[in-house]
């Protein structure tokens, strides 16, 4: 992939993302038990990246589609949870995507994701509350985390299986790092 296209590719998973995230902003929220919880349904985007783009790349889409949401639709106290949030659910889906299709699916990373991103958005709120007794709410928000990362998760497996432009783009990653290889070998399997 020349460096246009890269480029290209990369912008075009933000704006992606950042759409799918200022639509799910219009969606009433689906978790009774967790008020504020939603699905982060632009997260799919953000598995798609982990799996198609170097970590360094994969996060300039997730910069990207914070920087472009909150500017669009949000404040600055809904950037620092976002913030604090996303990165801490993409770096810990890295680390988990380390260990290999043998011992983790799409739907376990995401899933984690999904739990990480409440625990680094509650570590704000204790932070700006000054009080850690936000903690109590983890338990229902790593519920919450955890049904939408399965559900996250269910939408990039089958993305990752079935459209074709983006097995296109993960073969050609898999070229160059071996990990991505592995993963691509398993995506092409099933």
């Amino acid at each position: 992939m020349s460096p246009t296209q890269k480029s290209v590719y990369i912008a075009l998973l933000a704006a992606q993302a950042t759409i799918i995230a200022i639509l799910e902003s219009f969606i009433p929220n689906i978790f009774a038990f967790a008020p504020g919880a939603k699905l982060g349904l632009s997260n799919m985007i953000t598995m798609v990246a982990i799996f198609t783009l170097s970590r360094r790349d994969a996060f300039k889409v997730v910069t990207m589609r914070l920087l472009l949401t909150t500017l669009l639709t949000g404040t600055l106290s809904t950037f620092m949870y976002s913030v604090s949030g996303s990165y801490l659910s993409f770096l810990g889906m890295l680390l988990i995507r380390q260990l290999g299709p043998k011992r983790v699916s799409f739907i376990g990373i995401s899933a984690c994701g999904g739990i990480l991103f409440n625990i680094g958005q509650l570590i704000v709120a204790s932070l700006m509350a000054g009080s850690f007794t936000v903690m109590l709410y983890l338990p229902i928000l790593s519920l919450s985390g955890l049904l939408a990362g399965i559900v996250v998760g269910i939408i990039a497996n089958f993305m990752m299986r079935n459209i074709a432009s983006i097995n296109k783009i993960q073969s050609v990653d898999a070229k160059e790092n071996t990990l991505s290889l592995v993963w691509y070998q398993f995506t092409q399997s099933k």
